[in-house]
């Protein structure tokens, strides 16, 4: 049953997509902002098909934490369901992704109208530098900016690296950044096509102001945040 419904709702998003496509187009003329915001709704939509063919829905913990200002979004990363439930919980935003997800037939070119910060992940400093020049840009603009500071999903109970891209744009930038912790892997895994039954927790953190403090710094908090509020989550005690 699980994977029949499973397939249900991959069917839905295969046939509805491309038509969302077609009119999200029509928005290319607008500014950027006008542009996600005709482009969100397809990300909620695809929500509220997931909670109706495969009985997955989420809770929030922490949304007083959730400021009306700008800022700098430092989250894990363990499935796509993030990447939507973003689209519902927050302001217009903007990624940090790697530019190849912008070649995927319709999504990715979807994608690239809501303005993303596409960067070669493999750069080096170079990718510093785009995130810093178009992290300010859409700043600017009156984004939010995420950040998945692993820069790619891991599985539930791993760890990966914390790179130093979204803590280099707020420690530059004055922006505050918001830490998110989320258990979405347990449900909808990576690369994972069985989207299985249940409530995924996602728990936003204190702000931590980035006046004054240095990038490494400022990561290393969000880090310690980020995993220990895993370990609540995975306890049961968020």
């Amino acid at each position: 049953m699980i994977w029949f419904r499973s397939f249900i709702f991959a069917l839905g998003m295969w046939v509805f997509t491309p038509l969302f496509f077609f009119f999200a187009f029509f928005f290319l003329p607008f500014n950027a902002v006008t542009r996600y915001r005709a482009i969100a709704p397809w990300a909620r939509i695809m929500l509220r098909w997931l909670a109706l063919t495969c009985g997955l829905s989420f809770r929030v913990v922490g949304r007083e934490n959730i400021p009306q200002s700008q800022v700098i979004v430092l989250s894990k990363h363990q499935s796509a369901w993030e990447t939507l439930a973003f689209q519902e919980i927050l302001p217009p935003l903007v990624w940090v992704l790697k530019r190849e997800l912008l070649r995927i037939p319709f999504f990715g070119w979807a994608l690239a109208m809501a303005s993303p910060i596409a960067i070669d992940r493999g750069a080096g400093r170079a990718a510093l530098k785009q995130i810093l020049e178009q992290g300010k840009d859409r700043l600017a603009k009156g984004f939010w900016v995420v950040v998945f500071p692993e820069g790619t999903r891991v599985r539930p109970g791993e760890k990966g690296k914390y790179n130093i891209g979204g803590a280099w744009l707020a420690a530059h930038s004055g922006v505050p950044v918001l830490p998110v912790a989320h258990n979405a892997g347990e449900y909808w895994g990576k690369n994972g096509f069985l989207k299985r039954p249940g409530v995924i927790t996602i728990s936003f953190g204190p702000l931590i102001e980035s006046n004054g403090i240095k990038a490494d710094e400022l990561n290393a908090r969000a880090e310690a945040w980020i995993e220990g509020e895993m370990a609540r989550i995975a306890a049961g005690k968020a």
